[in-house]
């Protein structure tokens, strides 16, 4: 068997290509992916755990689905910040994919200052770009995104690079104080993958 670290510590070049790989043998992620792209959805990506949960599941031969509760996409449209605006597109892909084996969860990013503070309880700041937002997570491995080109070929966006996902490892990112969401989720990553190592959230 192989080891579910071969990709850790690898250079940037070698751990977004096996990035790339690992999601282009995913059926229901490239489904989503090219429909995102032909939908034309502003500034949009494909995040969270139907990311970085099957990269774990692929590298520790779990099934494909393991872990993962839905599918997470997320664009970036400042032109109308109305939350009509934002139920209609959720209610269009919620169409589109009816047919997958997992909800599909679609928010934009150019809204979430409207309503953060009032759900997590700290002041957030507007964003620019769906990109920014994942600088923001609460952990930095799950700082990933996924999009198709016209030409068919794969962006990834990674602000803090791979090398946390692939070294299975869950590090704070402390922008934010998201000391419960990255607590609750380590718990419940280590549960169902024990092979990733938690890192605690700084301080008392």
């Amino acid at each position: 068997m192989k080891s579910h670290l071969r990709y850790a510590g690898a250079d940037a070049l070698t751990q977004r290509q096996a990035l790339q790989a690992i999601i282009a043998d995913q059926p229901v992620l490239m489904g989503v992916l090219e429909e995102l792209r032909d939908l034309a959805l502003p500034d949009h990506l494909l995040v969270s755990g139907a990311l970085y949960n099957t990269v774990w599941n692929v590298l520790t031969d779990r099934p494909a689905l393991t872990g993962i509760n839905d599918i997470d996409v997320i664009y970036f449209d400042a032109s109308d910040i109305g939350w009509d605006a934002e139920d209609r597109v959720i209610k269009r892909l919620e169409a589109r994919f009816a047919h997958l084996p997992l909800p599909v969860q679609v928010r934009n990013q150019a809204r979430v200052h409207l309503w953060y503070e009032q759900k997590y309880g700290s002041p957030f700041s507007p964003l620019t770009s769906s990109a920014e937002m994942l600088g923001r997570y609460a952990s930095k491995c799950h700082a990933v995104g996924a999009r198709l080109d016209a030409a068919g070929g794969m962006e990834i966006v990674a602000p803090f690079g791979l090398d946390d996902l692939f070294a299975f490892r869950m590090a704070p990112n402390p922008v934010l104080d998201n000391r419960v969401t990255h607590t609750k989720k380590g718990a419940r990553a280590k549960a169902i993958w024990p092979e990733l190592t938690i890192i605690p959230w700084p301080g008392p």
